[in-house]
């Protein structure tokens, strides 16, 4: 990977992106960047609010301004992109072109059971279990479209999951271990 140039990790919520991206971000010594969180500190509002406020619209268009200031950064940088920022041709033209992209895959059931009963992920209503199957059935193929790199998480740690990205990317000679905790959105 060229100086400057960004490990992205995509997947649904769930995946596991932020604690997977904290974990690689202490490894490599790079910044971290959580797109959720920089939608939160843009606007000061939570995912939750932003939805009642401007609907999916208005979530979204907060969210392809936090994956553009996140690229934009001077220097490397794990960035855990939002799990629905792929449906916007932009937001994939800008994660293409900003470095690294791995895909953390899960199956359905697999997020069903992390994000539990869906609370603070407007997406998810009142079944998180078909919403996910939905929302994964439309974003499977953007993701693997996008993807340089995938690792099936379903079955592994989230220190497990690191050491994979690291392997596949080539970056892991890079650095130490750590760990971190969970996530927001997606």
């Amino acid at each position: 990977m060229s100086d400057g140039a960004k490990l992205l990790l995509i997947g649904m919520m769930g995946a596991g992106k932020t604690t997977v991206g904290r974990i690689l971000a202490d490894r490599l010594g790079w910044p971290y960047v959580d797109s959720d969180s920089q939608v939160h500190q843009a606007t000061g509002k939570t995912v939750p609010e932003l939805f009642a406020e401007g609907g999916e619209a208005g979530f979204r268009a907060a969210e392809a301004a936090a994956l553009r200031s996140a690229v934009d950064e001077p220097g490397p940088a794990v960035v855990s992109v939002a799990g629905g920022a792929v449906l916007d041709a932009e937001n994939r033209r800008v994660i293409s072109s900003a470095g690294s992209v791995v895909w953390l895959r899960a199956d359905p059931a697999t997020l069903a059971a992390r994000v539990g009963d869906g609370s603070g992920r407007p997406l998810l209503d009142d079944d998180p279990v078909a919403a996910l199957q939905r929302l994964d059935a439309v974003r499977r193929p953007l993701y693997a479209d996008l993807a340089d790199d995938v690792v099936d998480v379903d079955d592994l740690t989230p220190d497990d999951v690191a050491d994979r990205v690291l392997a596949e990317t080539g970056l892991g000679g890079a650095g130490g271990g750590g760990s971190a905790g969970g996530g927001a959105t997606g």
